[in-house]
């Protein structure tokens, strides 16, 4: 389980496919030492929750299924690219932000970024069947980010980002047009559940 809060930014060393074009290999930079993570540990990662099957001073290795990268950015991630990274909560943690699985809803794209006072607003379009889960107030992960929603419509949402978070995490780097992963409050998932069955 993640709280949506990044401790710090990582990037893509290395994205390795082996030829019979299964499971990526994705070695990333961090500033953990090897003693500091434990192999099998989760870490999320931009969102994603991977596991640690490698790892050495200042970076760590993971390995991606097929179906993790259909279903997030990480088929996209090059050589350079900034990673949000979040290791796992651990009992007694602080809760800052909202609890996570890490386990992405969709692929979601940066439809707009307005100025608004010290802020900016930030658009992103989904698709309607997730769209249905998010609700104004309540909270979203953006790349593994939790923040509150401010607007929905019928296939997106917008959320205000503030220069500390713009910052401290990959949003530096995105603009209009770019994938980011979505992971919706996993309560809207299970009452939506609960109030569909017969």
């Amino acid at each position: 389980m993640f709280t949506g809060i990044i401790t710090h930014v990582g990037r893509v060393a290395r994205v390795a496919q082996p030829d019979d074009r299964s499971d990526l290999a994705l070695t990333i930079e961090a500033p953990w030492k090897a003693d500091e993570v434990a192999l099998g540990a989760s870490i999320a990662c931009s969102g994603v929750c991977l596991t640690v099957v490698e790892r050495g001073d200042g970076w760590f290795c993971v390995q991606v299924s097929r179906e993790t990268s259909a279903r997030t950015t990480v088929a996209l991630w090059k050589a350079g690219a900034a990673i949000n990274l979040e290791r796992a909560l651990r009992v007694g943690d602080e809760l800052g932000g909202h609890i996570l699985s890490g386990h992405v809803d969709a692929v979601g794209t940066v439809a707009a970024i307005e100025p608004e006072g010290g802020s900016a607003r930030w658009r992103y379009s989904v698709g309607a069947d997730v769209a249905r889960y998010i609700a104004v107030k309540g909270s979203i992960a953006v790349d593994g980010v939790s923040l509150t929603v401010n607007e929905v419509s019928d296939d997106g949402f917008a959320v205000n980002i503030i220069p500390h978070t713009h910052a401290h995490t990959n949003f530096a780097g995105l603009s209009v047009g770019c994938g980011v992963n979505i992971e919706v409050d996993m309560l809207a998932r299970y009452v939506a559940r609960l109030l569909n069955r017969d």
